[in-house]
């Protein structure tokens, strides 16, 4: 529970397979991909280490193919809910108790089997439920995750050895605590690693946890809990429900043994979450903690002395790998006139080299928006800037939902800073670029930091370390994660802890020491060897 006796591995990031034509991993991968998508799974909740089913049930279909069914998952009833908690509840008893390194070797052992026997199903999975390529299936279904659990266990043992100084005569110690009751993590469809991360660090720390996934995740997040059945999680410490998010999110925040929220997602179900918390905070035997990542409207900002080439590549692949669903994708773009119609030239020149379809074509680079929902609103915006007199749709513009929800790479050049693209979060394949006079960076890096309700990430691109300076300083509160000549997307476990704050969320640095710090509650020790027998100090005499 707190003290670093035994040294850990050191945690190192997990290297990326290329899934080369004729590599060993792209065959397992197009093997398992193959047989997953032709199969049929059932996934029942998870309560107690036991698999719960209903007599409700949903389909599940990949983006790409929505037509075709690849399983069912089981939707939970409030009775359900009640048990994962209860269950949590006396899972807890002894999951809190259990050694440190008994807990880090479990979820180092789950990271080994992702890593290894694991590894193309979890990719495989993820491609057929979120439409990710494989390249992004790999850096995150894989890599992201195993980071997640090795890191996390080297994060956890240098909390425990940080402990508070003694002297001859009195012991203090430091007990790092899992916060009291139960916690609930809540995750989206559109990272595996977030998924598998949320409730795992939690549990590491000695919490029990109810996690409720996307529904639009749910088929990886089955192998995600084969793997943390197959390390040794015990029973009741990490239970699974499926299903309406008001219903299940109602009942546990009404228990007063709620602990904690770790929450990815939406901006407007987080305040909802947060709302909630509040109005209950009377009920709850302690104050919750509340940890949530939400979304972003992500910049790109070119100065003059830009590289084109540069800007248009992180244009591209920070705008339009996986579709723009990412919360750090690149939204809104503001570049300097003078160099505007060479990265407008390289832009479209990419683009048009770019293959959209299913992720089992390895030639493809775009795949599918997640549903039908996202699809039609995505639409609606291009359509509307197609009509609109200070918009012009400069690359892509079609979309199609006949087969799967197909959105083609759409970059739009408005002479308005304040178009309804430059400021909405439409988390999909859509980059709305704002072209600047030379002679008004100081005021457009004013007119960035005002822009949006968020501050997730953001970019500057430049060659003049003044310029870079200058946007750095005038950008501080405007992204969590701020890269200098580089794409917004890409933040690596160890080494770019991620979050934003503003109403991107309450930057808690997934990723890093701190946000496992929010999992415990100290306790400090005091120890005293020689204990007084009088009471009276010298100043009395």
């Amino acid at each position: 529970m707190g003290k670093g006796f035994f040294k850990v591995p050191v945690a190192v990031n997990e290297p990326v397979k290329t899934y080369a034509p004729g590599s060993p991993e792209r065959e397992a991968v197009i093997a398992e991909y193959s047989k997953m998508f032709r199969g049929k799974v059932d996934v029942p909740l998870y309560i107690n280490g036991k698999y719960v089913t209903t007599n409700n049930t949903k389909t599940m279909s990949p983006p790409h193919d929505h037509k075709h069914v690849v399983g069912t998952y089981h939707l939970a009833e409030k009775s359900h809910v009640e048990d994962a908690i209860a269950t949590a509840l006396e899972a807890r008893k002894s999951w809190s108790q259990m050694p440190w390194e008994h807990r880090a070797g479990i979820f180092l052992k789950a990271a080994e089997l992702i890593a290894g026997p694991y590894r193309a199903k979890i990719n495989a999975a993820t491609m057929i439920a979120q439409s990710k390529t494989i390249h992004q299936a790999e850096i995150d279904s894989a890599c992201e995750l195993i980071d997640f659990l090795r890191f996390n266990v080297q994060f956890m043992t240098e909390i425990y050895q940080d402990q508070p100084q003694s002297t001859s005569d009195a012991w203090n110690r430091v007990e790092y605590r899992p916060l009291e009751g139960f916690t609930y993590a809540v995750t989206p469809f559109n990272f595996t690693a977030i998924a598998g991360n949320l409730p795992s660090c939690m549990a590491l720390m000695g919490n029990v946890v109810i996690w409720k996934p996307s529904n639009h995740q749910v088929y990886s997040a089955k192998v995600i809990m084969d793997v943390f059945e197959e390390a040794g999680v015990p029973p009741g410490v990490i239970n699974v429900v499926f299903g309406d998010a008001a219903m299940i999110t109602d009942t546990i925040m009404a228990s007063p043994d709620f602990s904690g929220l770790h929450y990815t997602g939406s901006t407007s179900v987080f305040q909802n979450l947060w709302k909630k918390i509040g109005n209950n905070i009377a009920n709850y035997k302690t104050y919750p903690r509340i940890v949530g990542e939400t979304g972003g409207k992500d910049f790109i900002v070119a100065h003059k002395t830009a590289d084109a080439k540069q800007v248009a590549t992180a244009i591209v692949r920070g705008a339009f790998e996986f579709q723009g669903q990412k919360c750090s994708a690149a939204s809104r773009g503001y570049i300097a006139k003078s160099i505007w119609g060479d990265v407008k030239k390289h832009v479209i020149e990419d683009l048009k080299t770019i293959k959209m379809g299913s992720p089992e074509d390895m030639d493809n680079f775009v795949t599918a928006v997640i549903h039908e929902a996202s699809f039609d609103k995505l639409a609606s915006y291009i359509d509307q800037a197609k009509k609109d007199k200070n918009a012009t749709i400069i690359a892509g513009g079609n979309y199609d939902k006949s087969k799967g929800y197909f959105i083609e790479p759409t970059v739009i050049e408005t002479t308005d800073p304040k178009y309804p693209t430059m400021c909405t979060e439409l988390f999909g394949p859509v980059m709305t670029v704002y072209v600047y006079d030379d002679k008004d960076f100081s005021k457009t890096l004013k007119l960035v930091d005002e822009t949006s309700e968020y501050a997730l990430t953001g970019a500057i691109m430049a060659t003049d370390r003044y310029a870079i300076d200058e946007a750095t300083k005038a950008l501080q509160n405007s992204a969590g994660n701020f890269y200098i000549n580089d794409k917004p997307t890409g933040a690596v476990v160890g080494q770019q802890p991620f979050g934003g704050a503003r109403a991107s969320g309450t930057n808690d640095k997934a990723g890093s020491m701190q946000n496992l710090l929010r999992w415990i509650s100290p306790r400090l020790i005091k120890e005293t060897f020689v204990t007084p027998t009088d009471y009276r100090y010298p100043f009395l005499g």
